[in-house]
């Protein structure tokens, strides 16, 4: 069993570093630069993630009388905005995929800072019946580094060796999916007994019904087209994974139950979060590029009257 954490540490910390790396290989400095002029979207998206979906989380939690595992693991997923599966969804949903990749980002770098204070904070007051403690600083040096500087160097290649960041973003891409399904699977395998036992229990629930609110949040509290508004709900309600499993293993031991209520919360929440992408793409269709080309091929007559 020691060896399984073992490897699953390894695994997680490739994961982090490869989905960082695979963001920074697919966002361009115009883009990033459009989500940072957009301060109305940019307000109401760090609001959203930030402040009122770590709330919900601790709100969800207390209401349904968690157990002290699964009310922790749910803080820590609902404080760990900017999840990789973010931008993805926008993708399955046809929504504004770059508007959602650049905030995936921007929302991970910023909740690699945010991520312990705010853990750290909830579970203080909340009081869940054992005496949990973060070190701020380990984890917010440890979340930064595995986050931001993969991330600056695919944005640096991205910016300087576009042909070669082109060549390697699938990879990188393959490379964090990979290692998430081995993570997810490695903490269902590792933690089987605590899985099974939350069957039939609140936890499952919990998971999924902080996903879909989660997404309501994010949709609401955005600007612009119903595609971008959406965006911003998928990527909300995808949180992120690599932090909570790096302050597991630094400040629960990589305890078997908070680790299987991690899985099973994860779980469910994609359970919640893919079906409603779903129902949006089957909504909207997507611009051919036909039609775009016909667009530019014959542009508006501007007749005598109009012009004058």
């Amino acid at each position: 069993m020691e060896t399984l954490h073992l490897v699953l540490n390894a695994v997680t910390v490739i994961f982090i570093a490869a989905t960082m790396f695979a963001a920074g290989l697919g966002t361009t400095v115009p883009a990033l630069r459009g989500v940072f002029t957009n301060v109305p979207l940019l307000l109401l998206a760090l609001m959203a993630n930030i402040v009122i979906i770590p709330l919900l989380g601790w709100g969800l939690g207390t209401l349904l009388g968690l157990p002290s595992a699964a009310f922790i693991a749910l803080i820590l997923v609902a404080s760990s905005p900017g999840g990789p599966f973010g931008a993805k969804l926008a993708m399955v949903q046809k929504g504004d995929v770059v508007g959602g990749a650049a905030m995936q980002v921007l929302l991970a770098s910023i909740g690699s800072i945010t991520f312990a204070p705010t853990v750290n904070g909830i579970l203080t007051v909340a009081d869940v019946g054992t005496n949990v403690s973060l070190d701020v600083g380990a984890l917010v040096r440890t979340v930064a580094l595995l986050q931001l500087v993969p991330f600056a160097i695919g944005l640096l290649l991205r910016r300087y060796a576009t042909a070669t960041a082109q060549a390697w973003h699938p990879t990188a891409a393959k490379v964090s999916d990979i290692a998430f399904l081995i993570v997810l699977v490695g903490m269902l395998l590792g933690n089987w007994n605590d899985v099974v036992a939350l069957l039939g229990s609140l936890t499952l629930l919990a998971g999924f019904l902080f996903a879909a609110a989660a997404f309501a949040v994010g949709t609401l509290l955005a600007t612009g087209p119903a595609e971008r508004r959406t965006t911003m709900g998928g990527v909300a309600s995808v949180r992120n994974a690599g932090p909570a499993l790096a302050a597991i293993g630094i400040a629960f031991s990589d305890q078997p139950a908070v680790l299987g209520a991690l899985a099973g919360i994860l779980l469910s929440g994609l359970a919640a979060a893919l079906p409603i992408a779903a129902i949006l793409s089957g909504r909207r269709s997507a611009p051919t590029p036909l039609a775009e080309s016909s667009e530019k091929v014959n542009p508006p007559v501007v007749t005598p009257d109009s012009s004058r």
